[in-house]
C-alpha cells in the first residue's frame, strides 16, 4: 500500500534515527552526531555515523546510507511496507485507515492466506497417513531428519484429483477461493476444477512474514511432465519476486554477513539441515533483478552457488548479466561452483558441512567470473579477434550501472587486457599528410626516431595524476593536510574525505587515522589530533605529507582561517575528482589512437590532454576567499 507522506514524516519526527540505529548499535556521542561499529560490516573501528539533525546514518565501511526506514529494510530484511508497519508500531503512531476499497482487498487477501495455511496442514497430515508410504521413504531416501520435516512444512499431496478441494469444502472454503490461490486447476474447457497437486511431496513457500502464499511439488513418478511443479502466480504470488526460505534465511544472513543462492528446494533444505541457515533459492526460474534485490538486503556480496555441470555454468553466466546493471557501491555478487557432477545436496550428504563451507570460502567476485567468462568462450589469435574481444569487453563494462562502480570495473578489464594482451612496442607518430609511405591523408606519420610532442604531454600528465611510489602527489598532501590542521571541518566532509583517491600509502594511512581518532572524539583541535597521530606512529608520514605542499596552498596551513580553508578545501576536491576522470578518458583516448590513428582521435587526445594541463594550473578563484585569513579577497 502506499503511505501518505504526512503519515511517514510523523513517524520520523517521533523517532530520532539514534533510537531506532541504537536498538542494534551501540552509539557514542560525539559532537552533533553519534558514532558506532558498523552494523553491515565487521570492524574494529567505528566508521558507521548517526546525525539525527539530518535525520540520516551513512556507513564509510559499506557506503550504506539511508533514514530510519531503510535501516529496518537493510538489518531486518524486510520490504519497505513491513518496514512502516513496525516503526509506526515503536512511534505509536496508528496505521492510516485504508479507503473502503484497499480494506476489501487486505480482507481478501488474509482470506486467501488462511486458504493456504489450511493447505498445508493438510498436505503435513497427508504425509503421515498411510497414503503417504512413498513419500516418506523418499524423503527418508534424501537423508531428512523428522526435525528438518517439520522446520519446513514438508507435506504430501494425496494421487486422488479432489483430495485437497474435499477437504476444504469441508472447512467451508469456496472453490473460488481455492482457484484464485492456485490450489486447484480451473478453465473455460474444465467444468469441474481439480487439484494442482497430486502424488507429490510439498514444499510451502513462504513470504517475508512466514505466510505460506504458494506450494512446489516434487513429483514421484518418474512419467509425469514436470519433475518440480510451482503454484502459478496469484494475487499472493509473484515467482520472480520471492525466494524459497526468504523468512528463515534473513536472520541467519544478517549474522554471517552474507546468504547464499542455491538452484532448488532440496539445496536449501539440505544445507540447513547441515546447519547452513542463510541459503535460499529462485522459484523455478532464472534470477530476476527482483529476487537479487531481496538477496540485498540480506547481505551485500550474496554468493551465488551453481552445480558443477554445463547447465550450472550457463546459470551462471546469465547472471551476471543480470547483475551489471544493478552493481552500486559495496553492492555486489559472489560466485561458488560445486564439484562437476555434484549440487550442494549431494555434496553435504557425501562429504559433510565441511565440504559446503570449502566451496563457498572459495566463492569468485562477480568481476572475476565476468572475465572467466569472456576470456573462455573468446579466440584471440589475430589482431581482429583481439580487437573483437576489447569492444566486447568494453560494451560489457558499460552495461554497469553506477558510475564509480563502472569506472573501477573499466579499470580491472585495462589491467587484465594489458596482462593477456600486452602491448607491442610502441609506434611514433607525427603530425603528417599521410602514411610514412606517403600514401593517403588525414593518418599519422611514423617517424624514425624521437617522440611526438603529444605523447611527451602525455606520459608528463600521467605522472602528474599517477606520482612515483614513495612521492606524495601535492594536491592530494593538501587536502589531507588541510582536513588535519582544521579538524573541525571533517565532521562536515567526512564522505569526501573518506572516499578521496590518494596514490600515496602514507597520505591513506594519515587519513585513516584522522577519521578514527574523530570517531573516537579526539580531533577537536589540531593539536589534540597531531598527538593521536603521534601515537599511531604517524608522525613521519605527517611531515612529509607538509613538506609535500606546494607553493602557495596557504589555505592548507594551520594559520588559515576555517572558513577558507572550508573553500580551499572543497575546490580542490572537485579538481581532483576532475583530474581523475580526466585520466581516465585519456587513457582510453590513447588506446583509441594506438588502434585507430585517426586526425579524430589526436585531436580528442590532445584537448584532454589541454583540459588536464589546465585542471593541474587552476587555483581557487572565489569572491571573498582569503578575507577571513586576512589575505587580499579574490574576486571572481
Amino acid at each position: 500500500m502506499r503511505f501518505p507522506p504526512d503519515f511517514l514524516d510523523d513517524i520520523r519526527a517521533r523517532l530520532p534515527v539514534s533510537d531506532v540505529v541504537g536498538r542494534r548499535v551501540k552509539l557514542r556521542k560525539q559532537g552533533r552526531e553519534f558514532a558506532g561499529l558498523s552494523p553491515f560490516n565487521k570492524e574494529k573501528t567505528p566508521s558507521f555515523f548517526v546525525n539525527d539533525q539530518k535525520g540520516f546514518y551513512h556507513c564509510f565501511s559499506s557506503g550504506k546510507h539511508g533514514d530510519i526506514f531503510t535501516f529496518v529494510m537493510e538489518t531486518e530484511g524486510v520490504a519497505f511496507p513491513e518496514a512502516v508497519e513496525r516503526l509506526a508500531s515503536l512511534a505509536g503512531v496508528p496505521m492510516p485507515k485504508l479507503a473502503p476499497m484497499d480494506t476489501e482487498r487486505e480482507k481478501r487477501r488474509a482470506s486467501l492466506y488462511d486458504v493456504m495455511e489450511m493447505a498445508a496442514a493438510f498436505f503435513q497430515r497427508s504425509l503421515n497417513e498411510r497414503g503417504g508410504a512413498n513419500a516418506r521413504a523418499y524423503l527418508d531416501r534424501r537423508g531428512l531428519s523428522a526435525e528438518t520435516l517439520n522446520t519446513f512444512r514438508i507435506g504430501y499431496a494425496p494421487s486422488d484429483r479432489t483430495a485437497l478441494k474435499s477437504f476444504l469444502v469441508g472447512q467451508g472454503v469456496s472453490v473460488p477461493d481455492m482457484v484464485e490461490t492456485g490450489l486447484l486447476v480451473s478453465g473455460g474447457d474444465i467444468p469441474d476444477p481439480f487439484d494442482r497437486f497430486r502424488d507429490r511431496v510439498m514444499f510451502p513457500i513462504q513470504d517475508m512474514r512466514g505466510r505460506i502464499i504458494a506450494f512446489g511439488g516434487r513429483a514421484l513418478q518418474a512419467d509425469v511432465p514436470a519433475k518440480y511443479l510451482n503454484s502459478p502466480e496469484t494475487s499472493l504470488f509473484h515467482k520472480g519476486a520471492q525466494l524459497f526460505n526468504q523468512h528463515r534465511a534473513r536472520a541467519a544472513a544478517h549474522k554471517a554477513g552474507t546468504v547464499v543462492a542455491v538452484e532448488g528446494y532440496m539445496d536449501v533444505i539440505a544445507l540447513a539441515q547441515a546447519g547452513i541457515d542463510n541459503a535460499v533459492a529462485p522459484l523455478g526460474t532464472a534470477l530476476t533483478p527482483e529476487q537479487l534485490g531481496l538477496m540485498w538486503r540480506m547481505g551485500p556480496e550474496p554468493i551465488l552457488c551453481f552445480d558443477g555441470d554445463k547447465a550450472g555454468q550457463r546459470a551462471a553466466w546469465r547472471a551476471v548479466d543480470i547483475a551489471l546493471p544493478l552493481l552500486q557501491p559495496g553492492r555486489s555478487l559472489r560466485f561458488a561452483f560445486l564439484p562437476e557432477g555434484q549440487d550442494p545436496d549431494d555434496l553435504v550428504r557425501t562429504s559433510g558441512r565441511g565440504a559446503a563451507d570449502a566451496v563457498l570460502e572459495q566463492a569468485l567476485p562477480l568481476v572475476d567470473v565476468l572475465w572467466m567468462r569472456e576470456t573462455s568462450s573468446s579466440a584471440l589469435e589475430t589482431p581482429e579477434r583481439r580487437a573483437a574481444f576489447e569492444q566486447r569487453i568494453s560494451a560489457l563494462v558499460g552495461t554497469v550501472g553506477d558510475p564509480g562502480v563502472r569506472r573501477h570495473y573499466a579499470a580491472a578489464m585495462e589491467e587484465r587486457l594489458a596482462e593477456l594482451m600486452p602491448a607491442p612496442e610502441p609506434r611514433r607518430y607525427g603530425r603528417g599528410g599521410g602514411h610514412s609511405d606517403g600514401r593517403g591523408s588525414g593518418r599519422f606519420q611514423r617517424l624514425p626516431g624521437g617522440r611526438a610532442p603529444a605523447l611527451q604531454a602525455s606520459q608528463a600528465l600521467r605522472a602528474s595524476v599517477r606520482f612515483p611510489a614513495g612521492r606524495m602527489h601535492p594536491r592530494e598532501a593538501a587536502l589531507v593536510v588541510a582536513l588535519l590542521n582544521h579538524p573541525q571541518l571533517i565532521d562536515r566532509h567526512a564522505e569526501d574525505f573518506a572516499h578521496l583517491e590518494l596514490t600515496s600509502p602514507d597520505l591513506d594511512a594519515l587519513r585513516c587515522a584522522a577519521l578514527n581518532a574523530a570517531g573516537h572524539g579526539e580531533a577537536a583541535s589540531a593539536e589534540e589530533l597531531s598527538g593521536a597521530l603521534a601515537r599511531a606512529g604517524l608522525s613521519g608520514q605527517l611531515a612529509r605529507a607538509q613538506a609535500a605542499l606546494p607553493p602557495g596552498v596557504w589555505w592548507a596551513l594551520l594559520s588559515a582561517d576555517d572558513v577558507d580553508a572550508e573553500t580551499g578545501f572543497r575546490h580542490t576536491v572537485a579538481l581532483h575528482r576532475k583530474a581523475h576522470a580526466l585520466h581516465s578518458e585519456l587513457r582510453a583516448a590513447e588506446l583509441a589512437l594506438g588502434q585507430d590513428a585517426t586526425e579524430e582521435n589526436f585531436s580528442r587526445l590532445v584537448d584532454i590532454q589541454k583540459q588536464l594541463t589546465s585542471v593541474e594550473g587552476t587555483e581557487a578563484s572565489i569572491e571573498g576567499f582569503g578575507a577571513a585569513s586576512g589575505r587580499p579577497a579574490r574576486n571572481v
